[in-house]
């Protein structure tokens, strides 16, 4: 039986929204030219893209391309003054209107949310260690209350699951914290987003290990290798977030030291069904987009149809022997 997954990739392969210094020359029909070409079946989502619904869809459509889904920054974690749980998740609910309606009228069923609330991810001064953390369970559970609302309202206003991104520099960052957010909040809501590359760099030695714990609740991939090397570097230097992109921390599957036999592994044994999405923050100058585009599509389209032909080979096997007894 055919695994039931479709191949993405992000635009950071050509073009980085964080650092418009990379790539930002690239227009962002020939990210799509050349996707479409390497065999990928959709997109998510970038800054160069149209920002409505029924603009996005035609511009995809040019290309055969799919909508994959698209980063929302949420900013539930940190309550303003005088501010209640519920009146922070009305007012999310507001602000996200526009881009749940542009992701919904594309057909998209899952939604990008990377919590911004006091991250400093994007402040290339900063260390990546210098991340906010929560100070207790207070804090933890009350956070947990404001994304299961949130998570809620998405799913029954648009049709789409809340997907978590732990990543450097926020949050939610370390193995324990993306333990302690699947703990506190509602498998109905809340699901999570893997990503491989944060996974590794958050403290993760073995991100299949962290795979394992959760991929019940996993509804979309980021599939971002690492150079183990550099991030080592990366924490030894106190370097921020944009740093370690920039000194190469990231690259595609098949470059790097994640085993993605592995980890496909885990996820199909999990029955997950969905995209896998490359994604790998880059210099196209160092790396180019093409080249390395498509080293990442080879690499996981290999290991997919692998797995299939291997159920297969089992299934023929176990029917063999049935028929023999």
């Amino acid at each position: 039986m055919t695994w039931n997954v479709r191949i993405g990739i992000n635009p950071l392969s050509w073009m980085n929204d964080d650092l418009p210094s990379l790539g930002g020359d690239t227009p962002l029909e020939t990210a799509l030219r050349e996707g479409k070409e390497i065999g990928y079946e959709g997109f998510e989502l970038g800054n160069k893209f149209p920002k409505d619904g029924p603009a996005l869809k035609a511009k995809l459509d040019e290309f055969g391309l799919a909508c994959v889904s698209g980063w929302y920054s949420g900013f539930l974690a940190e309550l303003a003054p005088g501010q209640t749980n519920a009146e922070a998740v009305e007012a999310e609910i507001e602000r996200c209107q526009p881009h749940m309606d542009k992701l919904r009228y594309n057909g998209v069923r899952v939604v990008v949310y990377g919590e911004c609330g006091g991250t400093v991810q994007g402040q290339i001064e900063t260390p990546v260690s210098a991340r906010p953390r929560f100070a207790g369970d207070v804090q933890w559970r009350a956070y947990a209350e404001r994304l299961n609302a949130f998570g809620e309202h998405l799913l029954a206003a648009y049709g789409l699951r809340l997907a978590y991104h732990h990543h450097m520099g926020a949050y939610v960052e370390s193995p324990a914290d993306v333990d302690k957010l699947m703990a506190l909040t509602d498998p109905a809501s809340v699901f999570l987003l893997f990503d491989t590359g944060h996974a590794y760099f958050g403290g993760a030695a073995d991100p299949v290990a962290l795979l394992k714990k959760h991929a019940g609740r996993v509804a979309h991939v980021h599939c971002k290798d690492v150079r183990a090397p550099v991030i080592a570097r990366a924490r030894n230097d106190a370097w921020s977030f944009l740093d370690s992109v920039l000194n190469g921390a990231f690259t595609v599957p098949g470059d790097g030291s994640i085993n993605y036999a592995a980890v496909l592994r885990v996820l199909k044994d999990a029955g997950y069904e969905g995209w896998l999405v490359v994604e790998a923050e880059q210099d196209p100058a160092v790396a180019p987009s093409y080249a390395y585009a498509k080293k990442g599509y080879d690499t996981l389209r290999g290991l997919v149809d692998r797995l299939d032909q291997l159920e297969q080979a089992q299934g023929e096997t176990l029917q063999a022997q049935t028929q023999a007894a």
